[in-house]
């Protein structure tokens, strides 16, 4: 004899076989995040100005991936969906930002000392760079990004942008050109 199972109405209307999307966890979505998470964010730290603001908008672009992984046919373009993700959501934000940034004649940061070894140096070159980068606009910043810190060719960071190949060309002409400008790197050369 089999005792009688108490089922809420809202149970009632689910079949066994249904299940719901958002109770089922997926395991292999939980070990793609697992696997590809470091490039992740460091594609996500180059979109943005400060390693928080990387963490927050990769978060957002892999809950959107979460919610569009069974629509996903082919998971071996999980990373270009991701990109995509991660630059319209970052697209999405500088549109809806409020302009509390200014821009100073000085850098906060101490000047290094000249008697720093080698390593010191090249970190000054980086994050002098780094800094070119980001004066650059967001296009062609996320170009710059996908083809020379990603090691994307053109015709994958075009995929990856939605863009020709031309564009992809031309607007990373543009940029480079703009870096080679900056006086900052000076150093560099």
């Amino acid at each position: 004899m089999t005792t009688p199972v108490c089922t809420s109405a809202s149970d009632a209307a689910v079949s066994p076989r249904q299940t719901r999307p958002y109770a089922r966890p997926y395991p292999s979505f939980a070990s793609y995040v697992r696997a590809r998470q470091p490039v992740l964010l460091r594609t996500a730290r180059s979109l943005t100005a400060n390693p928080s603001d990387a963490e927050d908008l990769l978060q957002t672009a892999l809950a959107k991936t979460y919610v569009a992984w069974e629509r996903i046919e082919d998971h071996r373009a999980l990373d270009g969906y991701v990109r995509r993700a991660l630059l319209n959501t970052r697209t999405s934000q500088w549109r809806k930002r409020r302009v509390d940034e200014f821009v100073c004649d000085e850098l906060p940061e101490p000047e290094p000392v000249s008697g720093e070894d080698d390593s010191a140096e090249r970190q000054a070159l980086r994050d002098a760079m780094w800094r070119a980068i980001m004066k650059l606009p967001t296009r062609q910043r996320a170009m710059v990004v996908l083809r020379y810190y990603e090691d994307l060719s053109e015709v994958q960071t075009a995929e990856v942008l939605g863009v020709s190949v031309g564009t992809v060309k031309s607007a990373v002409s543009r940029a480079l050109g703009k870096l080679r400008e900056d006086p900052e790197l000076d150093l560099a050369r």
